[in-house]
Parts: C-alpha cells; sequence; structure tokens
C-alpha cells in the first residue's frame, strides 16, 4: 500500500507546474501548500527503482520539495515553489553528470538490465547518450530559471507544465530510433 501511494505521489509530481498554476490562481496558498506537503511526504514512502541512484535521487528531490514548501508557507512567499522544477533539472544533471566519472555510466547500467552482453560499442554509445542527456538538463534547468526570474506564472507553467516535457520526450523518441540503427550496426 505504501508502495502505491509512493508511485501516486510521483505520478502527481508530473503535473507540479500545472497543480502549482491552478492552485496559485484559484485555490489560493493554503490548499497547494497542504496538498504539495502531502504528495512529497508520500515521495518518501520506501519505493523500488531499476537502480539505486533513481531511489535516492526521488527522496533527495522529496526533501527538496518538502522544503520549498516549507519555505513558501512559512514567508507567505509562492515563488519559493517555482524552483522544484529547476532543482530537478539540476539534480538529473547532477546524476548523469556524476555517472560518467564512474566505469558504467547511468545510461549504460539501465542499458544492462535489458542487454547485459553490451558490446564495446554500445558502452561507447551510452557514454554519449548520458551527455546529451546531460547537455539536455543543463540547458533545461537554464530555461526553468528564466521562467522564473521572468516573473510570469503562466509562462514559467507553460515551459515548466509543457514544453520541457514534450522537448523531453522529443530527445527519448530520437535517442531511441538513433539507437536502433545503432543496434542494428553491432550485429553483423
Amino acid at each position: 500500500m505504501m508502495r502505491l501511494l509512493s508511485l501516486l505521489a510521483g505520478g502527481l509530481l508530473l503535473a507540479y507546474p500545472l497543480a502549482v498554476y491552478w492552485g496559485l490562481t484559484r485555490w489560493g496558498g493554503t490548499a497547494l501548500v497542504a496538498l504539495l506537503l502531502v504528495t512529497f511526504a508520500l515521495r518518501l514512502l520506501p519505493g523500488a527503482a531499476p537502480v539505486r541512484e533513481w531511489l535516492l535521487l526521488g527522496r533527495l528531490l522529496a526533501g527538496v520539495g518538502l522544503l520549498l514548501t516549507a519555505l513558501s508557507a512559512l514567508f507567505g512567499a509562492q515563488h519559493w515553489l517555482l524552483y522544484y522544477p529547476l532543482a530537478v533539472s539540476l539534480a538529473l544533471l547532477g546524476l548523469f553528470g556524476w555517472s560518467l566519472t564512474q566505469p558504467m555510466s547511468l545510461v549504460e547500467r539501465l542499458a544492462r538490465l535489458t542487454d547485459p552482453e553490451l558490446p564495446p560499442a554500445g558502452v561507447r554509445y551510452t557514454r554519449t547518450v548520458t551527455r546529451v542527456w546531460c547537455g539536455f538538463f543543463l540547458i533545461n534547468g537554464a530555461l526553468a530559471a528564466a521562467t522564473i526570474w521572468h516573473g510570469d506564472i503562466a509562462l514559467w507553467s507553460l515551459y515548466n507544465g509543457l514544453i520541457s516535457y514534450l522537448l523531453m520526450g522529443l530527445l527519448m523518441g530520437g535517442e531511441y530510433l538513433v539507437r536502433m540503427r545503432v543496434k542494428r550496426s553491432f550485429t553483423p
């Protein structure tokens, strides 16, 4: 049951920018803060992840979300809530970047879940994909920061709640197509 609640909270966090927009423009800060505190607290519950770092990252981001929500409530300043998507991009940049310093990058570890006998060319490819994701999270974080500092909640919600997801989906889809082509080159 706890795992299900944690997964539900994770799903709710995908709609975070839209919930913040709706909460700030329609409900008022109190209801939004209460909803976010419960959602982030649920993300601290035990869960499962394909690699341990995802689980740790989820808990770290839940703690950051709780901190930002608490700061918003404590100081009556809703702008603290706008920093969460930036924190997510920076945390993912940190995780993917850190994995490049390890013998096996995060993308390689994920690839080995389905293909344990990854050839050397596949290992090189996964390191390149990890670098591409680092670049994406760097640019995405910069754009998330720009929307915060611009001060327009509608623009912030549009970018962080729609455009960034579309860009991420395009990158995933494009990488999948490239990966299929690269995998064909592995086979004689």
